[in-house]
């Protein structure tokens, strides 16, 4: 009986630092995944602000008639980043504590 309990015991333990390793293998893994998500929300930021850039460029070398335009998509692109500076703003005020989810800030323009 005793034996039974010691062979019981070593599968228990054998198992347990199998799970232990994979666990360590799965968290490694995640923040690896964490760490590319970082980078590819960075990469969308600025290729947006390329793009508004350059639809910005595209709109003030249209024709005379293309400025009200212009103008219009300037507007547009204050009252964006007015939200966003806004919507920071709100964040740092309720920051409990708790995990904040992106609230959408890049506005198309």
């Amino acid at each position: 009986m005793i034996e039974d309990i010691r062979t019981d015991f070593r599968k228990l333990i054998a198992a347990y630092e199998a799970q232990r390793v994979e666990n360590g293998s799965l968290k490694k893994k995640l923040q690896e995944c964490m760490d590319m998500n970082e980078e590819y929300r960075k990469q969308i930021f600025e290729l947006e602000k390329e793009i508004d850039s350059l639809r910005l460029a595209d709109a003030m070398t249209m024709s005379s008639g293309g400025k009200k335009e212009a103008r219009e998509r300037i507007d547009r692109m204050i009252k964006a980043v007015d939200k966003c500076i806004s919507m920071v703003g709100n964040v740092r005020e309720s920051d409990d504590g708790k995990e904040h989810h992106d609230q959408g800030c890049g506005a198309r323009i």
